[in-house]
């Protein structure tokens, strides 16, 4: 299934993530002051995220509890492969040349990049 989450979709459903379920009034606070959003958007939305599969809820009395369907790591894993294909054309090493030449890459990101590789490599070896 093809799931593409907007911009804001994406800050509702981190919302989510952090704390399931929330209710509508929950999120609406959460929101209001990062987001500026009002009830009746986080209502809009969150049937919208609910048609496409990402949320359900259940009735809980005076309020519907909302819970996350989708998981954040394979939303992250579809952002960033969609990312790297309309920007780089899919290629990950094409990427890393555009942030290398920009000096995009702190000491900490060239870090955790050297040991996310190496981690790469003791999997690769154990096949």
């Amino acid at each position: 299934m093809k799931l593409e989450l907007s911009d804001g979709e994406w800050v509702l459903m981190r919302r989510l993530w952090e704390e399931a379920p929330r209710t509508i009034t929950q999120l609406t606070a959460a929101l209001k002051e990062e987001a500026g959003w009002s009830k009746h958007t986080i209502i809009s939305m969150l049937s919208r995220l609910e048609a496409k599969g990402a949320v359900r809820y259940e009735d809980g009395g005076r309020a519907k509890a909302y819970y996350p369907v989708l998981r954040q790591s394979d939303a992250a894993r579809r952002e960033t492969r969609h990312f790297l294909d309309k920007v780089y054309g899919g290629r990950l090493g094409v990427m890393l040349n555009a942030m290398v030449d920009s000096q995009a890459l702190s000491q900490a990101d060239l870090e955790e990049l050297s040991a996310i590789l190496e981690k790469a490599k003791g999997g690769a070896n154990h096949d």
